[in-house]
């Protein structure tokens, strides 16, 4: 659902409120991050290499091609679009007989869609996924999806939400960087976002997210609302920059 130009500058007019809310996929979404890590763990050893949980969480966030590249240097001896192939297929086979929803994720989605709040996906998985998780949602959940195929740089590279903001942007001229959340589970994700000056909530799940001047941390989205997302707002205001936050 997508917000109408009335609710949109009604928004616009209120410097507390969030404007837009930007999501992660994998790990902060949905729980696929396994997935990614158990497809990776076969395919390397199907080639006599050596891969660990360890290795597989040390690639969380990044970029597909950055981490065929890895891949690669583990003993995978593919292309990395055919390393990408491989391992999208594997997951969105995975994600067809199970999606793994994370904790309060489809409840703040659905708020935030309820209350007009332009929402949009921001993922390093391409297309072909994304739709699939897509697909599950309640229609029109997001406004648009941006996919690691629709990108030259990936994250940590600013541009993908950069992207983001440009098109939701262009519907409201009055969009606000400094009231735009975006919602990552891993350090290059919030790395990204925080690079396209976004308002960063880091979720940490199968890796660490350390502290890091200007981003919150959320335990969970677990019971989280659109009145916390607006609190982070009001919290700008008066912080100073510094530490970590916890909200």
């Amino acid at each position: 659902m997508s917000a109408s130009p009335d609710r949109l500058g009604a928004l616009s007019e209120n410097p507390t409120r969030v404007q837009a809310v930007l999501w992660d996929m994998d790990g902060t979404l949905v729980d696929t991050e396994p997935y990614w890590i158990e497809a990776e763990t076969e395919l390397v050893l199907q080639f006599g290499g050596v891969w660990t949980d360890e290795l597989g969480r040390g690639l969380v966030g990044n970029a597909l091609p950055v981490s065929a590249v890895v891949l690669q240097e583990a003993g995978v001896d593919l292309g990395v679009r055919e390393i990408i192939d491989h391992l999208l297929r594997a997951v969105v086979a995975k994600v067809r007989h199970e999606i793994p929803w994370r904790p309060g994720a489809r409840e703040l989605l659905k708020q935030l869609n309820e209350a007009g709040v332009p929402t949009a996906l921001v993922t390093m998985s391409e297309t072909i996924l994304a739709e699939e998780v897509v697909r599950s949602l309640p229609a029109r959940s997001f406004s648009f999806m941006i996919t690691g195929d629709m990108v030259e740089h990936g994250k940590p590279n600013p541009e993908p939400y950069q992207r983001a903001f440009d098109k939701l942007a262009a519907a409201d001229p009055g969009l606000d960087k400094s009231r735009v959340v975006a919602l990552e589970d891993s350090v290059p994700g919030a790395t990204s976002a925080q690079a396209a000056g976004l308002v960063t909530v880091a979720i940490p799940h199968v890796v660490e997210v350390p502290d890091h001047p200007g981003r919150y941390r959320w335990e969970s989205l677990a019971g989280k609302a659109l009145a916390d997302l607006d609190l982070l707002l009001e919290q700008d205001v008066v912080n100073t920059p510094g530490a970590g936050r916890s909200a």
